[in-house]
């Protein structure tokens, strides 16, 4: 796990939008995965990602499991580099402004307890 740092994390005043940015956070570099033998290679990731919630709210809830995530959904925007020092490799994504998703969300969950209907 990777501490996100005060600065890293920032929501405008309406709290619709949230922005992590952090940069050289360590990852590893796979590229024969999920062959079992795959070997690792340290890598180093920057990364910018934009949520922004929409006015439809969303409701996701599984009694049996204690779970219930209440929000909206989201558009997300993604604009990362990545290292791999020690083969010299870097990749750039696309610019975060032709970044698009398919499935975003922003909210909140309760995991490990369940409200009935109409609680929150």
């Amino acid at each position: 796990m990777t501490p996100v740092p005060s600065t890293g994390l920032i929501f405008t005043n309406n709290g619709k939008t949230a922005t992590l940015q952090m940069a050289n956070v360590s990852i590893i570099d796979q590229p024969k995965w999920p062959a079992m033998d795959a070997e690792t290679t340290p890598a180093v990731m920057d990364f910018k990602l934009v949520l922004h919630a929409t006015d439809e709210p969303v409701m996701y809830e599984d009694p049996a499991r204690q779970y219930r995530f209440e929000g909206f959904k989201a558009t997300a925007q993604l604009e990362a580099m990545f290292r791999v020092p020690s083969i010299s490799f870097s990749f750039k994504t696309d610019p975060l402004k032709t970044s698009t998703s398919d499935f975003a969300v922003m909210g909140f969950e309760a995991n490990g307890k369940y409200y009935g209907a109409g609680k929150s």
